[in-house]
């Protein structure tokens, strides 16, 4: 299993038109991908309503895990994404 913590830069936070990105982007990979807020609330990453639902601002911290096959190359897909992104 691979994680990550990423704080959220974008000043709206995690809102409808990058999270569709998000899940888009996660939608590449087999692995299990999941978003976790700074509550420890946690979220498909393969579901907007989900991930919108966490409810995440701008200079939150979240935690990403990935586990499968495709582990390594998803992580390293998920976090250049955020870091371009939000």
């Amino acid at each position: 299993m691979k994680e990550f913590k990423y704080t959220i830069t974008d000043p709206v936070g995690i809102h409808a038109r990058p999270a569709g990105l998000l899940v888009k982007e996660v939608k590449k990979f087999a692995s299990r991908i999941q978003i976790v807020s700074k509550d420890g609330k946690a979220a498909d990453g393969k579901k907007l309503l989900a991930l919108m639902g966490l409810g995440i601002r701008q200079g939150d911290e979240v935690t990403v895990t990935v586990e499968g096959d495709d582990e390594a190359d998803a992580a390293a897909a998920i976090e250049k994404f955020l870091k371009e992104n939000l």
